[in-house]
């Protein structure tokens, strides 16, 4: 893998990571533009696209650093507030921790391939249309209140742990290719309750052990299949320059994308992006018609 291929995945993965349009779906688009889907390299683009979300993880630490501290102190009993959160994250992870391991074979043998992705862009596209015609979810990342009328909705520290657990559940649903985790979260934080900015914070906290644990799962995966196989892995195969290179660009973007998502949906909703879902599917489905694009 040459860097400049690193760099444009590094922002394709960053800029939509925590949008709710499917990273995964930008990214088969963008590996294949750029000719990385050969039978013999696509093993490790497809490990490498997961491992360039600690880029994602790095943005969230930074621009949440407060609230990480603050669950620090939580930690070790420092911290009330911090103790509940980071119960709460624990609690809202737990589902697609373990239903990620039992079931990753399996979605990737039955869910990776053209009609469920583009099903999930699609579906996942009517449901962000039809939640923005409900309401127009308002956020904001500046301290103070969120421009927001509905004052019996909650913030992420009045979270109950029944409430992230349902965060956790509408995050399993994402493990479907083509979903995105952002979306189930963040749409289901608004659902359950939550104030649209504490939805989208608990999100992006959330991304943290979600993120981190898909990466350190991938990895040693790879590493595990290719030592059985007596092949390389992907550090081996794409190179160690390549992959720091996409997570610092990862990193880069993400934050980017993070301060845009907020302040977009503060003026815009969620609508706009269901419409842009359908229209990602639309393009990707053309490409695989056309034969420009495999999945799986």
């Amino acid at each position: 893998m040459e860097l400049w291929h690193a760099i444009i995945l590094g922002l394709v993965e960053g800029i939509t990571e925590y949008l709710p349009i499917s990273s995964t779906g930008h990214l088969i688009i963008t590996s294949a533009l750029l000719g990385l889907d050969d039978p013999t390299t696509k093993a490790s683009v497809d490990t490498f696209s997961i491992v360039i979300q600690g880029g994602a993880i790095l943005a969230v630490l930074g621009l949440y650093s407060s609230r990480v501290v603050e669950m620090i102190k939580g930690l070790f009993g420092r911290s009330v507030d911090g103790r509940r959160l980071l119960i709460n994250l624990i609690v809202a992870f737990i589902p697609a921790a373990v239903l990620g391991v039992l079931l990753d074979d399996i979605i990737e043998a039955n869910l990776f391939s053209t009609w469920p992705v583009l099903g999930a862009l699609a579906l996942g596209g009517v449901w962000m249309i039809w939640l923005g015609r409900g309401k127009k979810h308002h956020v904001s990342v500046e301290e103070g209140e969120p421009h927001d009328a509905t004052s019996a909705q909650k913030t992420i520290d009045e979270i109950t742990w029944r409430t992230a657990l349902g965060i956790g559940l509408f995050q399993v649903v994402a493990m479907w290719p083509g979903t995105s985790r952002s979306m189930m979260t963040i749409a289901g934080g608004t659902l359950l309750g939550l104030k649209p900015k504490d939805a989208a914070e608990f999100s992006f906290l959330l991304g943290l052990p979600t993120l981190g644990g898909a990466c350190v799962y991938k990895l040693g995966k790879n590493w595990k299949q290719t030592h059985d196989a007596g092949t390389e892995n992907m550090i081996e195969q794409l190179g160690m320059a390549p992959t720091l290179v996409g997570i610092i660009v990862a990193t880069i973007s993400a934050a980017i994308a993070i301060k845009w998502l907020v302040s977009f949906l503060n003026k815009h909703g969620l609508g706009v992006f269901g419409w842009y879902r359908i229209a990602l599917a639309i393009v990707l489905g053309g490409m695989i018609v056309g034969g420009l694009v495999t999945i799986g």
